[in-house]
């Protein structure tokens, strides 16, 4: 993983929001996307980080 980046978890809503997607998209692929998530509970969080890393390697030219 990259080692730049912040280390602030977001929920899902705030991550669809940044993807400009629907939070139920997100639910339904992150895992089919790649997308690295952690578990705080019962509740999904993604790292900023991770999520700017995972970006940048789908990233198309």
């Amino acid at each position: 993983m990259s080692a730049g980046g912040s280390n602030r978890l977001m929920p899902p809503e705030e991550l669809a929001e940044y993807l400009a997607i629907s939070k139920r998209s997100l639910l339904g692929c992150y895992r089919e996307w790649g997308i690295p998530v952690h578990r705080v509970g019962r509740h999904l969080r993604f790292r900023v980080r991770d999520v700017e890393y995972w970006l940048e390697q789908h990233r198309t030219e």
